[in-house]
């Protein structure tokens, strides 16, 4: 039997376990990138470990906290530049980029691994990669040379027939998938595309695709490395980095989805999910305050040259307020270059700084109640800063429709050409802005104010008694656990930023945890499907445990959250019975007895004090995690 792309390069870096879809997995990993809005705590956690330097190809950009808004943004990026100086890290200062579309351009290989603290690593899977986002602590580790461990997946076969129509575009086949699959049930799934239809998308359409596949909740999403892949790595100037990976013809999947191109439309994904999906046609004629393009998903040189042609002698409405964030510098550099700028700005737009910004809620947040078009890749209530926001997903092509006509519009309706925008030969190469390490120990580390020391957990207690602390429903994101925007810049400080854990579901959280460890009692937290979907980011198992959380009881639960709860010794079971859920209150004080022992079983029995009953649990972790849970965490287990 043959091998699909993603057994062929798991094979290459298998270091343990058996590639059989449920079974531990420990590979090789080849390079490592962090971004600041994580990057900070992954480093701490990389010194406390004590490892002279880097054992992976590894860089660290500056793309989400790049508004300095006081002392915090800029003295955690000092230390991020001197830690990456001093044990051999890149650093991709601030006006590089955003880190998937550097790290596409600059250091994405064909055939290599790649684990990043950001949930949309995957979007180098566009040229062959396995590429995957992890939290911060699984960097660190694979940072000093140890494995990262993954339940090795299933793979999903999406053939991509035909070619998409004038007007239609790689955003709208995402969401058509992701109208097919939704955000929940995909965990333990890799998508690997294939099919005629390759041959029609470029590499950074490919990487709108993958990058946006992340919200589907897969472990990554991988292209094959073709003709098409080679042409941009020739582009880059970095042809010696590509090699041509495709599956065997035989291989085999567990599932194969079939997806016509030719009958794909403008697709919208409306609030507040990226699964929440409607033709435009469905919605068109809503009236439309801000149009927004950019971000990690679409802000490729090809995104803003279409932009830029549509907009062309064109005038944005009045009653808009439109953005555009080009993903690079490289990108800017192009179109300040061709003139591509100047029509942008003729038009009416506001340039903006070459960050992720809006999509992670870092300004442009739009008026109370207004609708927002925006061509990145999440729409999480509340995400842009404003609660009552109302932001659709769109492709680049339809925020342009909205901003000329001022209201949502089908692009096939504006009676253009479509714009035949044809890729560089050579694009424009400049990497002065990373800044190559000198990996001298003699660096003295910057640490402001703002910088701790990582907390450790406590080991796991022999009988647990514990408080839920509170209780919420289907689909939680890190967002609604931990918010970003304005507060990323405290994600240095734990004991700061634990204060604003669920604050926008229940502000009286973090009160409620310390008094529960008061009265001598850990928190639980209940929760429905898909629990800890959307950002990688650490801080929403690493606050929780720092507030006293030792168990997350939930009815499912996504990879990287439930990766991270397990690096920060929090327990995860899954309900048996969903009556059981229904059941539970806020305040109810749960015990489960023996714990060391109770934790080495696939069910455990969990005690209702408060409503005198006893119900079933699944702990559906590897005997690994469970030995990593019961040391109180992942540096605990390490340090052993």
């Amino acid at each position: 039997m043959g091998k699909n792309l993603f057994e062929k390069i798991i094979g290459t870096h298998l270091l343990s376990g058996t590639m059989e879809p449920g079974s531990e997995v420990g590979i090789r990993i080849d390079q490592t990138l962090t971004q600041d809005a994580l990057g900070t705590m992954a480093y701490l956690q990389f010194e406390a470990m004590g490892v002279p330097v880097a054992k992976t190809q590894s860089v660290s950009y500056i793309d989400h906290n790049t508004l300095q808004d006081g002392f915090e943004n800029a003295d955690d990026h000092r230390y991020l530049q001197t830690v990456a100086d001093k044990y051999g890290i890149k650093y991709s200062k601030a006006g590089n980029g955003i880190c998937h579309q550097v790290h596409l351009e600059r250091f994405s290989c064909p055939g290599a691994t790649l684990i990043g603290s950001d949930s949309h690593t995957p979007t180098c899977g566009a040229v062959g990669m396995v590429a995957m986002g992890v939290g911060g602590m699984d960097v660190a580790v694979a940072m000093a040379g140890g494995p990262f461990y993954l339940t090795y997946p299933k793979i999903v076969r999406v053939n991509l027939k035909g070619k998409l129509k004038p007007w239609c575009a790689a955003k709208d086949i995402i969401l058509e998938l992701l109208k097919t699959l939704t955000t929940k049930g995909n965990v333990g799934t890799v998508i690997e595309y294939g099919g005629d239809g390759l041959a029609t998308l470029t590499v950074p359409e490919r990487a709108t695709i993958t990058n946006m596949g992340a919200e589907l909740g897969v472990t990554t999403s991988i292209f094959p490395s073709d003709e098409m892949t080679e042409a941009f790595f020739r582009a880059q100037a970095r042809v010696e980095d590509w090699q041509e990976l495709n599956p065997d013809a035989d291989a085999k999947y567990d599932r194969v989805i079939d997806l016509d191109l030719a009958a794909i439309v403008p697709n919208v994904a409306c609030p507040h999910s990226p699964d929440n999906i409607k033709t435009i046609r469905e919605i068109e004629g809503m009236e439309v305050q801000q149009v927004l393009v950019g971000s990690c998903t679409n802000s490729s040189y090809r995104d803003l040259m279409i932009v830029a042609a549509m907009l062309k002698g064109k005038k944005v409405h009045p009653k808009v307020s439109m953005g555009v964030a080009p993903g690079s510098k490289q990108v800017l550099a192009m179109i300040a270059k061709n003139g591509a700028l100047m029509d942008l700005i003729s038009a009416g737009v506001r340039i903006l700084e070459s960050t992720c910004g809006f999509c992670v809620g870092c300004g442009q947040a739009p008026q109370t109640k207004g609708v927002s078009l925006r061509s990145n890749n999440r729409n999480f209530e509340g995400r842009s800063g404003t609660k009552d926001g109302q932001v659709y997903l769109v492709s680049p092509e339809t925020c342009v429709a909205a901003a000329l006509t001022g209201k949502v519009t089908d692009p096939r309706d504006l009676g253009m050409e479509y714009p035949n925008i044809v890729l560089p030969e050579v694009y424009e190469i400049d990497d002065s802005m990373v800044i190559v390490p000198s990996c001298d120990p003699s660096v003295e580390v910057f640490r402001g104010p703002n910088i701790g020391e990582p907390p450790k957990n406590t080991p796991m207690p022999e009988n647990l008694s514990a408080k839920v602390a509170i209780k919420v429903g289907d689909k939680i994101t890190t967002d609604h656990i931990m918010p970003a925007g304005s507060y990323l810049k405290y994600r240095s400080n734990v004991p700061k930023y634990s204060g604003y854990v669920f604050y926008h579901i229940n502000p009286e959280f973090a009160p409620s945890c310390h008094k529960n460890k008061e009265q001598g009692f850990a928190s639980i937290i209940v929760a429905g499907l898909s629990y800890g979907q959307g950002s990688s980011r650490e801080h929403a198992a690493l606050c929780p445990m720092y507030l006293g959380v030792r168990v997350l009881l939930a009815k499912s639960v996504e990879r990287i959250h439930g990766a991270n709860l397990t690096n920060f010794g929090i327990l995860q079971l899954t309900f048996a019975d969903d009556a059981d859920y229904e059941r539970i209150q806020e305040g109810d004080q749960l015990a489960i007895d023996n714990m060391h022992q109770a934790i080495k079983q696939d069910t455990v029995t969990v005690r209702n004090v408060t409503q005198g009953y006893e119900f079933e649990t699944k702990c559906n972790l590897t005997s690994r995690q469970r030995e990593i849970v019961l040391c109180g965490g992942l540096l605990n287990f390490t340090g052993k």
